[in-house]
């Protein structure tokens, strides 16, 4: 996916998080985030919408702290959040090419960076407005779906923070069932080190698989769908390692 296509999809990913927050209503419950009420993934998603902001526009070169999140519930709420959507929208559009500005992982520009972060970060939160309004969720098309798992793979889960290790050496793959793309995740008493396979027969063997759609990987892999979702295979033990130790904070 291109920056364009990144900026498209938070466009519309923020747009329908707004339309579920609204429709469910700033004091209910979000299941896919336990403790939080709906006016909660407002006030952090707004608080993100504008820490990414202000590296676009202001071109801060080292990690700079968000603001606070917005005080405020309701309507106003409401109007703070899709204002502030609005806002990084606009400035991913208007920002030049050679943008510089502090990423906290590689990317091909630090504006490919920001417009992909925040693309992922709002679809993921856009899943927690529908889940707490209820019903069915709006579908994540394949290819962004691919480029969340990629970025969840071979991003967070490469930082030295990282906390999904193992005392001895043993491999993890991922494979989306739809698109045929493959991850081999290296798993160690080091961060993980993720390559993209090939998804050929003979790739060689792996201590355990996750399988499935490119959507049910994303949202399974981010922890909002259990991992009922995907198939199984091998050792269950790195399935139960990812739940409990693959959180983003």
């Amino acid at each position: 996916m291109d920056i364009t296509e990144h900026i498209n999809t938070l466009a519309t990913e923020g747009r329908l998080l707004a339309e579920a927050a609204a429709e469910a209503g700033t004091g209910a419950a979000v299941p896919t985030c336990p403790g939080w009420q709906v006016r909660d993934l407002l006030r952090h998603t707004a608080m993100v919408h504008a820490w990414a902001t202000a590296f676009v526009t202001e071109g801060h070169t080292s990690y700079v702290r968000g603001p606070a999140e917005p005080d405020l519930d309701g309507a106003e709420l409401l109007d703070r959040y899709r204002e502030g959507h609005r806002g990084l929208v606009d400035a991913l559009e208007g920002a030049p090419p050679d943008l510089r500005c502090w990423t906290f992982f590689a990317a091909p520009s630090p504006l490919a960076f920001w417009a992909r972060r925040q693309a992922h970060e709002t679809t993921i939160h856009r899943v927690d407005a529908e889940s707490a309004r209820g019903g069915v969720l709006s579908p994540v098309a394949a290819g962004h779906a691919v480029d969340g798992v990629d970025e969840l793979l071979r991003g967070f889960q490469a930082r030295p923070k990282s906390r999904l290790r193992t005392e001895a050496p043993r491999t993890l793959r991922v494979r989306a069932t739809d698109t045929g793309a493959v991850w081999n995740v290296e798993l160690s008493a080091d961060a993980p080190r993720t390559v993209r396979g090939t998804g050929e027969p003979t790739e060689g063997a792996v201590d355990c698989e996750l399988s499935g759609t490119a959507r049910d990987l994303c949202l399974s892999l981010w922890n909002r769908l259990p991992l009922t979702a995907l198939t199984v295979t091998g050792d269950p033990a790195l399935a139960r390692l990812w739940r409990e130790k693959s959180a983003v904070n």
